[in-house]
């Protein structure tokens, strides 16, 4: 004898918290009326919206579904690599898909694969390749150009002794001071040494860079602070990170220098759940700490947005492209990532760093 499939009581709904929060993928559970009933941390993440705020609401007050020519049937829908508008402001690429739960009539899944995350994790490989070649190149130029650098001063400093000469081994030292700088901060960069990594409390660090940038280069901007007061300790090499918050600040500061109202945000956040791969086959690990430094400036050009942490790129004209492909090392060598994105309404740059908690 077949046993007819057993039917609940649907009125409360399905209790998919556990399961929903260990998926690694973003799914919002949707009722029959059309209002989110569970959103779990990796959907959290991607609509950087907690579950609270979204319990009960409408579908359509949080982010606009692809249409679809054909009426929605039984049988789901998807919508692969589409752009979606977020009802909080900005838009994210991702594959859209639609699912009906058995036995709970009216019931369904959204699951949300991050297709530009994707491609982000997967350029990660690409431009850690990229790093390795370019360190190469660095050290190269390093050991081949320096040590000339050294004569090359000394003779303009003997040159500056003779009479009409001092105006050009004025230019001439003052270009060689230039250059070694700039291998300077390429040696930097070929830098393989492992970090001493930590547990530290974030905000004395981001405190100190804050006034940093407010005593120099930032003192044109206002830089807020939109802290987490709980955040735990995270797990860094002090000097590394405050190099990495400074560069990010200076470069916002530069970003905002031509805006009316130009304005810094410091932001942190502990994002429970918060999983990632740090690299192309590596293990998935917890880094629920972020730090973000958000500026309201115009952005960087469209063609280099996805290039932003590949060295050599820049999109400032006297830039080197060294910074942020810098900042990138610097971030994975304490097992942490860094992503760029243009969220909110207006658009803001988000330069958004995922750290592992202190312990870890």
């Amino acid at each position: 004898m077949v046993q007819s499939r057993r039917r609940v009581n649907t009125a409360a709904g399905p209790d998919f918290a556990d399961l929903f929060a260990a998926l690694p993928v973003a799914v919002l559970v949707v009722d029959p009326e059309s209002r989110v009933a569970h959103a779990n941390a990796e959907c959290e993440a991607l609509l950087n919206l907690f579950e609270r705020a979204m319990l009960g609401q409408p579908l359509a007050s949080i982010l606009k579904a692809p249409e679809d020519e054909n009426p929605r049937d039984n049988h789901g829908f998807a919508a692969f690599d589409v752009e979606i508008a977020l009802k909080r402001g900005g838009k994210v690429r991702v594959d859209y898909i639609e699912s009906r739960i058995a036995d709970y009539p009216g019931w369904q899944t959204i699951t949300l694969h991050h297709a530009a995350t994707s491609r982000r994790m997967g350029h990660n490989a690409d431009r850690a390749s990229a790093a390795r070649a370019a360190i190469g190149a660095a050290a190269m130029l390093a050991h081949e150009i320096k040590n000339p650098l050294s004569g090359i001063r000394g003779a303009a400093q003997l040159l500056s002794k003779g009479k009409g000469a001092a105006e050009l081994t004025t230019l001439i030292t003052t270009e060689v001071d230039r250059i070694a700088a700039l291998i300077d901060r390429m040696q930097d960069f070929t830098d393989t040494r492992p970090l001493q990594l930590v547990p530290e409390n974030i905000y004395p660090l981001l405190d100190h860079a804050r006034r940093v940038a407010l005593a120099g280069f930032g003192r044109h901007v206002v830089i807020e602070e939109r802290f987490d007061p709980s955040l735990p300790p995270v797990q860094i090499d002090r000097d590394a990170t405050l190099q990495v918050v400074l560069n990010l600040l200076k470069n916002a500061s530069e970003a905002v220098r031509d805006q009316a109202d130009a304005r810094i945000t410091l932001a942190t956040a502990y994002r429970h759940g918060m999983a990632i791969a740090p690299a192309p086959g590596k293990p998935r690990r917890p880094l629920p700490i972020e730090i973000c430094v958000i500026d309201n400036g115009p952005g960087p050009p469209a063609d280099i947005a996805e290039h932003l942490f590949d060295p050599f790129i820049s999109g400032k004209p006297e830039g080197q492209g060294l910074g942020l492909a810098l900042v990138d090392k610097l971030v994975r060598d304490m097992g942490g990532i860094i992503q760029f994105a243009r969220e909110g309404t207006p658009p803001m740059t988000v330069f958004r760093i995922m750290l592992p908690r202190g312990g870890a």
